[in-house]
């Protein structure tokens, strides 16, 4: 095992040398990946004609399939787009609506755990495939805490 943590690494020290906030146990026969969010808003679907949505939820279940087999598949869904967001604050004021910029993130999403920018591409392509639709994709922030 290598114990990773705040610029330490190495074998030989185990959790309670190093303290709780300071560690990160990771196998050695695991490998760094990044998570990759690929995702469209629903108006670019409004080009499928609505007796081909059933073919388009045959396809795109059969990548997310896929995405599981690969072992790569973290989450993904569609938004619910009938029920309007609220902004909920620190002290749990609670608000209509949600960020200006944010009004179009509506939609399909998927979270996927993947070796390269490279292969999120490849993803994304075969859910634009069985989509109908082209994808955003972007990268999260590095955070081992979290396991990205």
């Amino acid at each position: 095992m290598a114990i990773l943590g705040l610029g330490v690494t190495g074998g030989s020290q185990d959790r309670t040398d190093l303290g709780a906030a300071q560690w990160l146990v990771k196998s050695s026969t695991t490998h760094e990946m990044t998570r990759y969010l690929i995702s469209f808003p629903s108006g670019a679907m409004d080009h499928i004609p609505r007796e081909e949505l059933p073919a388009v939820g045959k396809a795109a279940h059969a990548v997310v399939q896929e995405a599981m087999d690969a072992g790569v598949w973290v989450f993904g869904g569609g938004l619910a787009e009938d029920v309007e967001p609220v902004m909920v604050a620190g002290d749990r004021t609670i608000t209509a609506g949600t960020y200006l910029q944010t009004r179009e993130f509506n939609g399909g999403l998927t979270v996927l755990d993947l070796p390269s920018r490279e292969a999120a591409e490849e993803w994304a392509a075969k859910i634009a495939t069985a989509c109908r639709c082209a994808q955003e994709v972007r990268e999260f922030m590095p955070d081992p805490a979290v396991g990205n």
